[in-house]
């Protein structure tokens, strides 16, 4: 994988039209046009850079890496901005291992040191990568490339593995004029001789300081190699200098792995036993009696030699003295430091520190980006590590974030922090609960939650901390009754502080606590309460109901009166007239039929 850091869109550079990914969700910093200062680097337009009010460190996490050995690549950059230090001077972390720190002047020094080179075994599904400013400007990342090699390539002994990291210090490909590429371009990069303008070559003569072709022999392309491999050119020593001496300047007290390739180019040698030379490192024989042809198989066959030194000064010297035959010959340098990883802090305990950051609302500049113990140099402002021998790895111990502003919550995941000894938040404006969980943290000695705007009841199971010996809850809006467990820490000569809690009660100092209920006795004098004014309100209701419906019909009854009164009386009239008609049918009726006249 190449990314192209600060791109809005995918890049294709020549001149093998190579993908470069865009950043997009890898990191945060701020994309901005770049330039890079040579031309062994990646001939991108952008880069991305870190100010420091986004955090001392910042890091580039991708996943889904499947495991393997890879060679990690990140180059570096500068802004386009007259404005910006054109050469930011920082650290760099491959998954938590300090590998490279710039040194001053890397912009316009040489080509190798654009770049930083790693091999690496990545087996946890991610590639970490970090850059730690150190206050001489703000990191630029031009480009990074994560790619896959063999499992045993470049391995140089029994300390190769899982734990150990090589960085590339110096790459030569001796007798070429100019850096180059490898024969297929994506692969390594190769700095030309012509860099080594500082050092003492051919020998002992200082005065002879610059590689010139009047003192290089360079053969022409050999028929078995293909243009641009390495074995295509070597340095071959001269009739008055018979030795070959290169010097590198390195870190005094690390282990070095040194490659040494060659190729019997030289058309004057046919057979085994006309050149034999020794090689020496800091004046140590480490090669004796090297004989290529024979080595090698044949002419024109590439033969490596590999060996780790331990280096306890600041030079590191290869010598090739002839033995046999006049001039000693050599293809390319490898030097690689050799890095022991550093131990990565507990994944559990990452992850509850990544709740913890996102719970508190922690602000960009506290960073908290890469792993929080590693590099050494470069740990997290506010968390304590401690090496934890049983599981090797770091840990939490410490968390000390009083008067940074905070204004979010305390998660529950802090519980995953279960080698905490202390805990110091004070002074910020933290709300909600205590979580219960805290409890379950056993080794924590102190915890100091002062002077935020904590809520509810102390939860009982801070009882079972019998390591606390300092708890603050001061200046907080706690209430409820002091659990019984922590009073009675006081007779241990623990210093506990609760006052500023209007609502706290239990012990000696505070409010004397009424009859203590339990959760689920609250719980029914509430609902029973609740009842109680529903059943008030519907009485209330009903009874109001009825006094308007009385009140309406009153009010319909005194408009109505004079035409109740008139219909009334009309109907009684139609009753006796009713009534009189009957009575004298009835008589008739009784008397007979009339007689007729």
């Amino acid at each position: 994988m190449r990314i192209s850091c600060g791109a809005r869109h995918d890049v294709h550079t020549a001149p093998t039209k190579t993908l470069w990914y865009k950043d997009f969700a890898y990191t945060g910093g701020i994309p901005f046009n770049g330039t890079s200062p040579s031309f062994i680097a990646p001939q991108l337009t952008t880069l991305r850079y870190f100010p420091l009010s986004e955090g001392p460190e910042n890091c580039y996490n991708i996943k889904r890496v499947p495991h393997g050995h890879y060679s990690v690549r990140i180059f570096f950059g500068m802004v386009v901005e007259p404005s910006f230090d054109n050469e930011p001077l920082f650290d760099v972390s491959v998954e938590g291992t300090l590998v490279y720190t710039l040194p001053s002047g890397w912009s316009n020094h040489d080509d190798e040191q654009v770049f930083v080179e790693t091999l690496i075994f990545l087996d946890d599904g991610t590639a970490s990568l970090c850059f730690h400013s150190t206050g001489h400007g703000d990191p630029a990342i031009l480009a990074i490339e994560i790619l896959q090699v063999d499992d045993r390539a470049y391995h140089f002994g029994p300390d190769f593995g899982k734990g150990t990291i090589i960085r590339t210090v110096k790459r030569l490909s001796c007798g070429a004029q100019e850096s180059m590429f490898d024969a297929d371009y994506s692969g390594d990069h190769w700095g030309g001789d012509r860099f080594w303008s500082s050092i003492k070559t051919f020998g002992q003569n200082s005065d002879r300081r610059i590689f010139t072709k009047n003192s290089t022999k360079s053969t022409s392309k050999a028929p078995n190699f293909y243009p641009g491999s390495i074995y295509q050119t070597a340095l071959l020593s001269t009739d008055n200098e018979p030795e070959l001496t290169y010097t590198v300047d390195v870190d005094p007290n690390k282990k070095y792995s040194v490659w040494l390739h060659f190729a019997e180019i030289d058309p004057s040698v046919t057979s085994a036993g006309q050149r034999v030379m020794d090689i020496s490192i800091n004046g140590d024989t480490v090669f004796p009696d090297v004989d290529i042809v024979k080595m090698a198989g044949g002419v024109n066959s590439a033969l490596v030699l590999n060996t780790t030194v331990p280096i306890s000064g600041r030079t590191l010297t290869i010598t090739l003295q002839p033995k046999n035959g006049t001039h000693a010959i050599i293809s390319a340098i490898e030097i690689f430091e050799v890095i022991i990883a550093e131990s990565k802090t507990l994944l559990d305990e990452v992850r509850g520190l990544q709740s913890l950051k996102n719970a508190l609302g922690l602000p960009l500049r506290l960073g908290w980006n890469g792993d929080p113990c590693v590099p050494q140099q470069h740990p997290w402002s506010g968390a304590d590590c401690q090496f934890d021998k049983t599981s090797n790895k770091w840990v939490i111990d410490g968390i000390g974030l009083d008067n940074q502003g905070l204004r979010g919550f305390l998660p529950n995941e802090i519980s995953r922090l279960r080698h905490l000894q202390s805990i110091n938040l004070s002074g910020n404006s933290i709300h909600g609960p205590i979580p219960p969980a805290l409890g379950t943290v056993t080794s924590l000695e102190t915890l100091d939650l002062s002077y935020n705007f904590f809520n509810g009841s102390i939860p009982e199971s801070l009882g079972q901390l019998t390591s606390l010996r300092t708890l603050n809850l001061n200046g907080n809006s706690l209430s409820g009754r002091i659990p019984a467990a922590l009073g009675g820490r006081l007779l241990h000569r623990a210093k506990f502080n609760f006052t500023d809690n209007a609502g706290l009660c239990g012990i000696p100092g505070l409010p004397t606590c009424g009859t203590h209920l339990t959760v689920g006795a609250k719980i029914g004098i509430g609902l029973g309460a609740c009842v109680f004014v529903l059943l008030i309100a519907t009485c209330i209701t009903c009874w109001w109901k009825r006094r308007q419906n009385i009140l309406r019909v009153q009010r319909i009854a005194a408009r109505d009166a004079p035409y109740a009164k008139s219909r009334t009386q009309f109907n009684r009239d139609v009753q006796m007239a009713r009534s009189y008609s009957h009575e004298h049918t009835r008589t008739a009726a009784e008397n007979g039929p009339p007689l007729l006249t």
